[in-house]
Formats: C-alpha cells, sequence, structure tokens
C-alpha cells in the first residue's frame, strides 16, 4: 500500500487525471451554453465522436496537431449546424434529434475507420509539451500540472472566459434569456433564432476540439467508439454545474482522477480491475446526481423550440 503514497503515484494519478478531464471540461463548457440559450445537446457525443476521428485523420495525414485540432473542431461544427438547423430553426424535437446524430456519427465513424485504418491502427507521435516555468519544477504538482500541450492551458483559460461571458457581456444576458425568457428576447429586438444557433455552434466547436483531444493526445489514435459516453458526462456536468462554468471544471477533474486510477496504479505496481475503473465515473455521476441533482436549476425553456415572433 506504500505505492499509493508515492511520487510517482500522485504524479500519475494527476497528469491522468487533467489528461481525461480536458475533453469532458471542454464538453461541459459547450453543452453549458447549449443549455443556457435552452437547447438540450443531446448530439453532442455525435459532435465529439466527429471531432475525434476527423481530428486523428487532420493530425495523420498533415504531421501537425494543429491542423488535428483544427479539423476535430470543424467535425463537431460540422455536426452542430445539422443540429441547429433541424432543432433551432425547423423546431424539431432537441432529444430524438441528438440521439439520432449521435448514433448516426458513431456508425459513420466505425466504418470510415474500418475502410481506412483496421488494418494497419495507426498512432501518432508523442504530443508536444509546452512547460511552464518555475512551476513545472514544483515536485509532485510540477510535472502533472504545468508539462501539457497547450490546448490545456487553453481548455483551463476557456473556463475563465466564460465566467466573463456570463457575467459582463451582452452575449451572456441574451443566452440567459433565450433560455429563460425568449419571448422576452424577442421583444426587445434580440434574435433568438441567431442566439441559440450561436450557442450550438460553440458547443460543436468545444466538442470537436474534446473530441480531437481525446485522439490525438490521450490515445495517439482513433478507435470505434473512442468517446465511450464522454459527452453525455459532459451533459451531466453542465446540468450539475448550475450555469457556473468552475464547477465544470472541478467536476471534470473528479471524473477525470477516477478515469485515471487504472494508469496510476499500474505505474505504482499495484494491480486493480479495469473493469471496476471504468465503472467509478459513472458511479460518481449517480453519487452526485443523488447529492446535488435536485439543487440543480435548469432554464425555463430549456429543450422547448421557440417560433420567432410567439407569445
Amino acid at each position: 500500500m506504500s505505492g499509493l503514497f508515492s511520487n510517482v503515484f500522485l504524479t500519475a494519478l494527476l497528469f491522468g487525471a487533467v489528461t481525461a478531464a480536458i475533453p469532458l471540461l471542454l464538453a461541459g463548457l459547450g453543452e453549458q451554453m447549449s443549455e443556457k440559450a435552452g437547447v438540450l445537446n443531446i448530439g453532442i457525443e455525435g459532435m465529439m465522436i466527429s471531432g475525434a476521428y476527423l481530428g486523428f485523420v487532420g493530425a495523420y495525414y498533415s504531421g501537425s496537431f494543429g491542423v488535428g485540432f483544427l479539423t476535430g473542431a470543424l467535425g463537431g461544427i460540422a455536426v452542430a449546424a445539422l443540429m441547429a438547423l433541424l432543432c433551432v430553426r425547423i423546431g424539431l424535437n432537441q432529444i430524438v434529434i441528438g440521439i439520432a446524430l449521435t448514433l448516426g456519427l458513431e456508425g459513420l465513424t466505425a466504418l470510415l475507420h474500418h475502410f481506412q485504418f483496421s488494418r494497419s491502427y495507426p498512432r501518432l507521435p508523442a504530443v508536444p509539451i509546452t512547460e511552464i516555468p518555475l512551476l513545472a519544477d514544483i515536485p509532485i504538482l510540477g510535472p502533472a500540472l504545468f508539462k501539457h500541450h497547450l490546448i490545456v492551458y487553453f481548455s483551463v483559460a476557456m473556463v475563465l472566459v466564460m465566467i466573463w461571458v456570463y457575467r459582463r457581456s451582452q452575449l451572456g444576458l441574451n443566452l440567459q434569456a433565450a433560455g429563460d425568457k425568449p419571448a422576452a428576447l424577442d421583444v426587445a429586438g434580440i434574435d433568438v433564432i441567431r442566439t441559440r444557433t450561436i450557442a450550438v455552434l460553440f458547443t460543436g466547436t468545444m466538442a470537436g476540439l474534446g473530441g480531437a483531444f481525446l485522439a490525438n493526445v490521450g490515445a495517439g489514435l482513433f478507435i470505434p467508439f473512442i468517446t465511450n459516453g464522454a459527452g453525455f458526462l459532459g451533459i451531466v456536468l453542465a446540468m450539475l454545474a448550475r450555469g457556473r462554468p468552475v464547477w465544470v471544471l472541478v467536476g471534470a477533474l473528479i471524473f477525470g482522477m477516477c478515469l485515471s486510477l487504472t494508469t496510476a496504479a499500474q505505474v505504482a505496481g499495484i494491480n486493480v480491475p479495469t473493469d471496476v475503473i471504468q465503472m467509478l465515473p459513472f458511479l460518481a455521476v449517480m453519487v452526485m446526481l443523488v447529492l446535488f441533482g435536485r439543487r440543480a436549476s435548469l432554464p425555463a425553456a430549456l429543450g422547448i423550440p421557440y417560433e420567432r415572433g410567439a407569445r
């Protein structure tokens, strides 16, 4: 048991927690904006798997992780644009369309992978690391928190950006009104459809980046169904955070730590059944729902299509 308290174990645990948390954080931040605007984006899992596939393809064929993240984001945006068209502009059921997009993209990316990579399963090279001077030299915390790819620092910075957007910007007020009182926003002369479309496209961008990170940084390759429910965990994080981006970060780190226990235990020479570890994030979801689910406040118009000019 002494291995559980060693520097090697703690460093591996924290490093793995950050790596596993970033896709959840990006998905949760994106979903949070969508829900604020009144759109329950069940299709976020499909956006993530699309971003993972196109992100890997972009990085593999270009040899650039930057290109991979760009193509991953574009993949998420493409699915989000379809979601916005069907649910926001046409007004179809958000849950049905979201599930259909997720199942369709999971099948499509698995099919494309079969024809392209099923015989070779190529891997990407090691991801470039950016160290933060001085902080990276701190024992345990330094290697775990301050030696990552730039997208990790970008993701954490987005928490601060979203706090400012929700509290200080006109866009934040419009998003809140689109989710709570869309008719009042319409009367004020703000286009509710456009506001919700912006929110859904932002969700697609963040989910696509999260999927690309999962494939390019977390795994180094793409396999079918690689997201493994990460998008749905992002939905839970967004709901439990009650509109506060910092709580999305905290929740993502908790789930990330659960996911990283297997790797950390192996580094420390401790044998833990993989199936048990894979259960932990979903067990944590149920516990958090029991403890905080009743306190979660959701927008009044969440999931309800809005018809322009309706009162």
